[in-house]
């Protein structure tokens, strides 16, 4: 009775995120009910493992003690401090001090959000200030990859190459353009890795002169493309595309809300890269989704011209709950759970285990490619691997593959073109990452009995 009340409230108030939502009040919601470790609980008492961390987030795992002790003992003591008039609380501050000292190069300044869409708003405001204040107005063009994803703000989702982020929306803006992925499986010159690497150098010069050099101010690109199906790029390929933006004097932004704190590893993917950005955006893995928050990362050289530029003056940006004191304090608890608690060694080496199960899926006959890096991977399906024919429409991929995963005890990312994306918790045993890859196994074997899929495939 609860969970049926639960699902008729829910379809008659809650709108949901990137939903269709005529299609969620004929389907209904799936009510999650509890989550331990890398396993959650619907309200019917279904268990399942969490092949993707929430939304790419939970990277620590479900019901650790001592995050809510920490969260509890915040709230009791300073609920809630403004970051405004000068004032501040204790647990931003050894935060921002703790992340700045892990952080690669110079990036020691560093700016509190709610999560990553807002850090991405704001690194766009920054670099404007930047620009400004270095008296070049005119730099006011913004350069983002083909299948990225920036979030899910106004000015973000323009920089957001998705269709869905776009379409009845009106972005995006004129001032936000794009070059093609690399993405490896699909790419026109091929898989050799250093074809792709030259080819999204030139095109990201010819995009730069294009525009004129001397009107670019940023450049946004992901270590690894989340949301645009898992696209990992070739080793050497941001550090490349970093050093090209260096030669034109364009600022570069990282985002890394979906890679960072241990999904591909290391706490952040551009060491593994070698990169240095002129800033960096987190969040997800930040309080591990248990908390909103995500941070800014700003290079010190960018950080005093801005500080230089405004002088007495206020620089005029900033959210009511930036710094909050509860989500500093899950943060920092957090943040050694990765290192003391052991969670990204254990990642790293869940993550190797991982992509080693479901590389022994590459004979099925649906599976066109495997790619990953650490706990971020994915599976894109194919009728034909030869012409690399994605899964039908008429499969409805996104909903069927989901579903089939979810009755198998299993919730990963289905995306409407058949890829499957793989996020599961750094807390992974090596059994429950054995289940993924024999839940999917299942998954795949009854995909394949789907008519709409056979008939592609004998089409």
């Amino acid at each position: 009775m609860l969970s049926n009340s639960l699902i008729e409230l829910d379809r008659a108030h809650l709108v949901h995120p990137v939903a269709s939502y005529r299609g969620h009040e004929q389907q209904g919601v799936r009510v999650l009910a509890s989550a331990k470790g890398a396993t959650v609980t619907d309200a019917r008492g279904h268990q399942l493992i969490d092949g993707f961390a929430g939304l790419w987030c939970v990277n620590a795992g479900y019901g650790h003690d001592s995050i809510v002790e920490a969260a509890a003992r915040q709230m009791r003591e300073l609920p809630y401090a403004t970051a405004y008039f000068g004032l501040g609380s204790e647990a931003p501050i050894r935060l921002a001090a703790e992340l700045a000292d892990r952080a690669p190069g110079d990036l020691k300044h560093i700016y509190f959000t709610l999560g990553g869409s807002d850090a991405i708003d704001s690194t766009i405001r920054f670099i404007r200030y930047y620009w400004i204040a270095r008296g070049q107005p005119q730099r006011d063009q913004f350069i983002s990859i083909e299948q990225g994803y920036h979030g899910s703000s106004t000015v973000g989702a323009g920089l957001t190459a998705l269709a869905n982020f776009h379409t009845g929306f009106g972005i995006p803006f004129e001032w936000q353009h794009k070059i093609p992925s690399p993405y490896p499986y699909r790419n026109p010159v091929g898989q050799d890795p250093q074809a792709i690497i030259d080819a999204s150098l030139a095109q990201l010069k010819d995009k730069i002169e294009t525009i004129g050099p001397d009107r670019v101010a940023a450049f946004y690109a992901e270590p690894i493309q989340g949301s645009g199906g898992v696209i990992v790029p070739p080793k050497g390929w941001l550090k490349a595309m970093r050093n090209l933006c260096k030669e034109y004097g364009i600022l570069f932004v990282a985002d890394e809300v979906i890679t960072g704190f241990g999904r591909t590893g290391p706490l952040f993917a551009c060491t593994e890269d070698e990169i240095v950005p002129d800033f960096m955006t987190t969040a997800k893995g930040l309080t591990s989704g248990y908390v909103p928050m995500g941070a800014v990362f700003m290079a010190d050289h960018v950080y005093q011209v801005i500080a230089d530029g405004a002088g007495a003056s206020a620089v005029g940006h900033g959210y009511t709950y930036s710094a909050h004191p509860v989500s500093a304090a899950v943060g920092l608890e957090v943040l050694k759970l990765y290192e003391e608690g052991g969670l990204l060694e254990n990642g790293v080496k869940a993550g190797a285990r991982l992509m080693a199960g479901l590389e022994g899926l590459r004979d099925h006959p649906l599976v066109g490619d495997i790619r990953g890096r650490g706990m971020l991977a994915a599976v894109e399906l194919v009728t034909d691997k030869v012409a690399k024919t994605p899964l039908p429409v008429e499969a409805a991929p996104a909903r069927r593959v989901f579903d089939r995963a979810w009755d198998n005890g299993l919730v990963i990312r289905a995306f409407a073109n058949g890829v499957l994306g793989y996020a599961p918790p750094l807390c992974c045993t090596d059994d429950e990452i054995d289940a993924i890859i024999e839940r999917t196994a299942k998954t795949l074997d009854q995909t394949l009995d789907d008519p709409d899929v056979r008939r592609a495939m004998k089409d």
